[in-house]
């Protein structure tokens, strides 16, 4: 199968008519959501990664110098995530949640964007960015809590200038790392991550069972803002189609999952969104 590719407002407008068959609709957000917010993603067009390889998870517990690394570049770049407010397409999917045109959805994001606009049927399959956890006690801490120990004791580097990367990151050189002191846990001293699955982890079991089980009780599912080239956005796809659950996705360029797909609308999603929830059960 190769999805119908279609754009435009006639486009909008087909894609509102074959979603009008499927009353319990699951949706798969990707990065794709969050670029009109200001938060970058990782990938062309061509579903080809841009800049340097993403935080590695083993790396960042097997080495105090690329915690460093992480954290230096998490302090510039996390004013970017936090004062980032959902667009248009966020508004969008809540008030389709709302008016029972969507049942749930699970994103591959880490921002909260999606609560914040009023979404409430939500799983964060790769966590939320928001969030640190101590990995050796299990404590929980808010990142802006975190934000102000790293300014504290890095005053060198608060308030620099840098240019915005995915996921909170941010550009800096190596000088940042100079004498740059890492964050521990208030309570046990421990090693202290963001609580959300990096590159080369796995994502937990109990949300892998969990999206599964939104996607069983879903009619159909709807793709958003994902090239799909993680494989946990993909693999959601694989599952529909073998349980022969039609897939349609808004995204602008390729897609891993193209072949698996009904239709597709060629559109930025901040575009598409207000006007998909426009026409969805029109008179």
């Amino acid at each position: 199968m190769t999805a119908g590719i279609i754009s435009g407002l006639d486009g909008v407008r087909k894609l509102a008519s074959f979603l009008e068959r499927f009353p319990n609709l699951l949706l798969l957000t990707g990065a794709g959501m969050s670029t009109a917010s200001g938060i970058p993603d990782y990938r062309d067009r061509e579903g080809v990664r841009r800049g340097k390889a993403p935080m590695q998870g083993p790396d960042f517990r097997r080495s105090d110098a690329v915690r460093k690394w992480y954290w230096s570049r998490s302090m510039a770049g996390w004013p970017a995530v936090a004062q980032a407010q959902p667009n248009a397409g966020h508004r969008a999917i809540a008030e389709m949640e709302a008016r029972g045109n969507i049942a749930a959805i699970v994103t591959q994001n880490v921002d909260g964007l999606h609560q914040r606009a009023g979404s409430v049927n939500i799983l964060e399959l790769h966590g939320n960015i928001g969030a640190v956890v101590c990995l050796e006690c299990g404590a929980h801490f808010p990142r802006g809590s975190i934000q102000f120990v790293l300014t504290q004791a890095n005053p060198n580097l608060a308030g620099r200038m840098t240019v915005t990367a995915p996921d909170g990151d941010a550009h800096l050189g190596a000088a940042s790392l100079i004498d740059f002191q890492l964050p521990y846990c208030a309570h046990c001293a421990g090693m202290l991550q963001p609580d959300v699955v990096f590159f080369g982890d796995v994502v937990p079991r109990w949300r892998t069972e969990d999206a599964e089980k939104k996607l069983a009780d879903a009619d159909a599912l709807l793709v958003v803002g994902s090239s799909l080239m993680v494989y946990s956005g993909y693999r959601l796809c694989k599952t529909a189609a073998a349980l022969g659950k039609p897939i349609a996705a808004i995204n602008l360029g390729k897609t891993r999952a193209d072949h698996l797909m009904v239709i597709k609308l060629e559109a930025l999603v901040e575009h598409a969104l207000p006007l998909l929830a426009r026409f969805l059960n029109a008179p």
